[in-house]
């Protein structure tokens, strides 16, 4: 089935671009947020930029480049993301983060979609590349994530949440597009070790209460299964020493984030242990009221 609304899927009257809004969330990138709406901005019909109060020169960096900028305090990842396909004149819609980069071969795949007639899925998935730092390409052989990045937003969204930003697609099915964006996501791994911090505290912060027991289990396999899971699975072993080190930091974080967690659970229960005992003693104090009373 080929999803063809009015307004949402013509070309362009600039032959050159196609019918769809790109649209970047951004704090404080100025120097790498040029890069990414280069990518796009030639032949796109806009490129959306939502601005949570960056302190440096983001904004005027990103309107040099021909971006629409519009402020919006921070909502939370998955809320900011709705906000800005909200922001958007075209149905289709492309998201990237602010330091990701569209591939020329992943721009040829996205213009042959469009150019054969509509989309035949209302959504479009393909591959994350990382790359490290001073790097300018992915590792060899690099395998990385599948993200959906190019949908229509009249009939799937981003979550409505403040931690995930993931697209919920509603069992429609997903196209695959075989051809990667580039993630330049590590200034250095001091910037990756922050970054990851503060993203798994506000996970562990917002994950829900399970048994202490169940989750300090999963603590102890959460490192090795992860470490297998970049190194291996992901290919980071194809990066030498610096996939070495990725593979590490990525499956440390992970297992923070469960050991965060794990004493989330432990205060939560002896927090809980004061109230009970106080209620215990009030009971104790109330029978004891009324027994002398009786007398």
């Amino acid at each position: 089935m080929a999803f063809n609304h009015p307004g949402g899927g013509e070309i362009s009257p600039d032959m050159s671009r196609l019918p769809i809004s790109c649209f970047i969330i951004a704090q404080n990138e100025a120097d790498r947020i040029a890069r990414t709406i280069r990518s796009v901005e030639p032949w796109v019909d806009e490129v959306v930029v939502v601005d949570s109060g960056s302190t440096d020169d983001t904004v005027s960096v990103a309107q040099g480049a021909h971006a629409r900028v519009i402020s919006q305090t921070w909502l939370g990842f998955g809320r900011q993301k709705r906000f800005a396909e909200e922001q958007c004149h075209r149905d289709w819609v492309l998201n990237l983060d602010a330091d990701e980069v569209v591939s020329p071969e992943l721009r040829t795949k996205i213009t042959e979609l469009f150019r054969s007639g509509a989309p035949k899925h209302a959504a479009y998935g393909m591959p994350i590349h990382v790359i490290y730092p001073q790097r300018i390409k992915p590792r060899i052989w690099a395998r990385d994530h599948w993200c959906v990045r190019l949908y229509d937003r009249r009939i799937v969204r981003f979550r409505d949440s403040h931690v995930h930003d993931t697209v919920v697609t509603d069992g429609h099915a997903v196209g695959r597009l075989n051809a990667p964006i580039h993630h330049f996501s590590i200034r250095s791994f001091e910037h990756m070790r922050a970054k990851l911090d503060r993203r798994m505290s506000l996970a562990a912060e917002h994950a829900s209460i399970t048994s202490p027991a169940l989750t300090l289990a999963r603590l102890t396999i959460e490192f090795p299964l992860n470490f297998y899971k970049y190194y291996i699975v992901r290919r980071h072993i194809t990066g030498g020493f610096m996939g070495l080190r990725y593979a590490a930091l990525q499956a440390r974080f992970r297992a923070a984030k469960v050991y965060r967690l794990w004493r989330r659970q432990r205060l939560s229960i002896l927090n809980d242990a004061p109230v009970n005992e106080h209620a215990m003693a009030s009971s104790l104090v109330s029978q004891r009221d009324g027994k002398d009373q009786a007398k």
